[in-house]
């Protein structure tokens, strides 16, 4: 039986913009999410999301939106990142060691200049998808429907790239552009979904859903469609589970995709040993 105090709940605009912008972020997460997973990129997303510290704390220093410096340091920080990867002798583990770790100290610090807001440093860790407004609804929209217009647009040149670069590159795909192409998406993505699932918690609404849905699926555009479905799915059981026992929205999106991984885990083995036809 519903909770009546949850279903009143849900006629409130600003469970209705959370639960849109959970569902836009969820579709956006698990799209990109798809292609971090194959692509072994967690680690990179990781990076971006502990980096962004320091765009929240420029914001408020500066009296900016923390939104509006979140996106353009986020999309530099990334693309920087890669730049040093590719043009430096060091393994890509430990360029994202050295900057994820770097970046995370200057934001502390940025953060000890900021008295009045350090109490809100619990939602920008674990997010608060509740406090999503207008604004954070449009930006995620406008970077779904621009980022799944170039995936499904160029798919061939995305598929090849995450299979082989070598053999995407004898086909004649321009493989740097669509490497930097690529991490754009990735970083802005990371930047919207912060407000939701905040830093330590982000790159799980990425990977997650997609790690599950290869379980599940080992051909291409199953596996796509179905991380793209999970990631908007959880997000919404997500936020019902955090109104019914009063949990934190983000903390709550991604137990849910952790207990559904944990389940499908247990299945698939299952299946394997035959217990379950």
């Amino acid at each position: 039986m519903p909770n009546p105090d949850l279903i009143s709940l849900l006629h409130l605009p600003f469970m209705q913009r959370a639960i849109g912008g959970g569902i836009l972020m969820g579709l956006l997460c698990g799209l990109l999410g798809s292609f971090v997973t194959l692509r072994q990129l967690s680690f990179f997303s990781h990076a971006v999301g502990h980096a962004a510290l320091v765009g929240i704390a420029l914001g408020v220093l500066l009296n900016i939106d923390p939104t509006w410096m979140l996106l353009p340091f986020t999309l530099v920080f990334g693309i920087a990142v890669l730049y040093l990867i590719d043009h430096t002798d060091l393994w890509s583990d430990s360029i994202l060691n050295i900057v994820l770790s770097g970046a995370l100290a200057i934001g502390v610090i940025l953060t000890t200049f900021i008295q009045s807001y350090r109490g809100n440093l619990i939602g920008v860790l674990f997010g608060d998808i509740l406090a999503v407004n207008g604004t954070d609804l449009t930006i995620t929209a406008v970077l779904l429907l621009v980022s799944s217009a170039i995936i499904l647009t160029t798919l061939r040149q995305q598929i090849l790239l995450t299979l082989n670069l070598a053999v995407a590159q004898v086909q004649g795909v321009a493989v740097q552009f669509h490497r930097y192409l690529f991490v754009v998406l990735l970083s802005l993505t990371v930047a919207v979904a912060i407000k939701a699932v905040g830093i330590l918690l982000v790159n799980a609404f990425l990977v997650i859903p997609a790690a599950t849905a290869k379980l599940l699926n080992q051909q291409f555009t199953p596996y796509l469609l179905m991380s793209v479905c999970l990631g908007a799915v959880s997000s919404v059981i997500g936020m019902v589970v955090s109104g019914l026992f009063n949990f934190p929205s983000g903390p709550s999106i991604v137990l849910v995709q952790f207990l559904g991984f944990l389940g499908v885990v247990a299945w698939v083995k299952l299946v394997h040993q035959g217990v379950v036809p």
